[in-house]
């Protein structure tokens, strides 16, 4: 198995969703304030009033369970803004719908997300992997998606659906998860998750499954059906003040039997990396 390294200007398949996994990273490290009460740390978090952008940098380093496909490691510079509707991050854009505030303790807070989803694979993927050559391409697609998250101090649960628009595909997904957080003094955060993603048949299928017209004696044809993730996960960050911090996150992803059952795949786990840098101003 190879190491492959993509500086920010090599825009592969591979490339685009190491953007969208830190998207999504950055959107559950954001810790609390530094300067933030006791009971916001240990629990609730604080919603945020105030308009700031952010700019940063990100490296991601991942390990998809294609076979022989090489490890993808990109350096990704970044822009963010957000206020108290909206948060914008890249090709993903969540607005923010007012929450349910239970005590002072505990609120459901809702969120409805647009953005491009990256996940498949290009021509460059394809000439790089002896078992994708003569395949056609896998885009990605546009998804609308919507998210409730239970905000607690024992531990925060999150569902989330996201669907396809584009046509392409017409794939829908669902997960439920579950995430503590932790501040350690003024400046640490740590945060385990467990997150469960239900894919359905379609997105299986387009994604892992072997047409006719692409099947051969190596590769035969087949058709994916609805299958369901589980991801291990911690997240880390320090904060060095109000504006800096810096995050790390770690992942590991048990793939569903229907995925590891694709002639495509090798592996039962798939794994990433992920470091950023983000000053908020």
């Amino acid at each position: 198995m190879s190491f492959a390294f993509s500086p920010v200007f090599k825009l592969s398949k591979q490339s685009l969703c190491s953007f969208t996994a830190l998207t999504f990273a950055l959107g559950l490290c954001a810790p609390a304030s530094a300067q933030a009460p006791t009971n916001q740390r240990a629990g609730l978090q604080p919603e945020s009033t105030e308009s700031h952008w952010g700019i940063g940098i990100g490296a991601i380093s991942q390990q998809l369970g294609i076979k022989d496909i090489d490890r993808n490691t990109n350096v990704i510079p970044f822009i963010s803004y957000e206020n108290r509707y909206v948060r914008w991050f890249g090709p993903n854009l969540d607005v923010k719908l007012p929450s349910l505030q239970i005590n002072q303790e505990q609120r459901i807070a809702f969120t409805l997300s647009a953005g491009y989803d990256f996940s498949g694979y290009d021509d460059d993927d394809i000439e790089d992997t002896p078992i994708l050559q003569g395949m056609d391409e896998r885009d990605g697609g546009f998804v609308l998606g919507a998210t409730a998250q239970w905000q607690n101090p024992i531990v925060n649960v999150s569902a989330k659906w996201t669907g396809d628009i584009s046509g392409d595909r017409d794939g829908n997904t669902f997960s439920l998860g579950l995430d503590k957080r932790w501040m350690l003094g003024q400046q640490v955060m740590l945060s385990p998750r467990i997150v469960a993603t239900w894919l359905d048949e379609s997105y299986v299928d387009y994604q892992y499954g072997i047409r006719a017209n692409e099947a051969t004696a190596e590769r035969q044809a087949y058709s994916g059906d609805s299958t369901i993730n589980i991801e291990l996960g911690l997240r880390t960050a320090y904060l060095f003040n109000r504006q800096s911090s810096i995050f790390i996150d770690a992942s590991i992803i048990s793939l569903g039997d229907e995925i590891k059952d694709s002639p495509l795949v090798d592996s039962s786990t798939e794994n990433r990396l992920m470091f950023a840098y983000l000053y908020k101003f």
